[in-house]
């Protein structure tokens, strides 16, 4: 399932840049993970831990019209004793001078986490460009399933 994951990413960035005719941006982000584990006790209720982490990776726009692109980004994601790799696809809108919407899938693999690798999360990311090379964003992550965390993530990105 990994090869899988990791040949889609691969195949998406290079067909994205075989195909596309308008402008094409590279850059790289990172910045504060906040981590959200919920946590069933027998008679307490839910109860949710926070755990603090760090992400970094790398990001290309890809310019659909002028104010709709496509976002993919592989990121590394620090969290404690858990690492994984979360690699989101936005559909990407500018809904008001330099302020972006972003929603898309999120696939992550977890490394050595509970034996379940592979999963799939939804984004929902904005992000406020402060000049034409500097943005800051943050970004809210549902898991899907139990063991499947929710994050909270706030960074910075600069286009290359």
């Amino acid at each position: 399932m990994k090869h899988f994951a990791f040949t889609l990413l691969f195949s998406l960035f290079f067909n994205f840049g075989l195909v596309a005719q308008n402008d094409v941006d590279f850059g790289i982000k990172g910045g504060l993970n906040l981590t959200f584990f919920k946590v069933v006790e027998s008679n307490f209720g839910p109860n949710t831990e926070t755990e603090a982490g760090y992400y970094g990776g790398v990001f290309a726009v890809f310019d659909i019209e002028d104010v709709l692109a496509i976002q993919p980004e592989v990121l590394y994601i620090g969290l404690n004793d858990f690492k994984f790799i979360n690699a989101p696809i936005y559909v990407k809108y500018e809904v008001a001078n330099n302020f972006n919407v972003m929603v898309g899938p999120s696939l992550n693999y977890f490394f050595d986490f509970f034996n379940n690798k592979f999963k799939v999360r939804a984004d929902v990311c904005a992000a406020y460009n402060i000049t034409d090379a500097i943005d800051i964003h943050t970004k809210y992550t549902i898991g899907f399933e139990e063991i499947a965390p929710n994050g909270l993530f706030f960074g910075v990105g600069i286009r290359l």
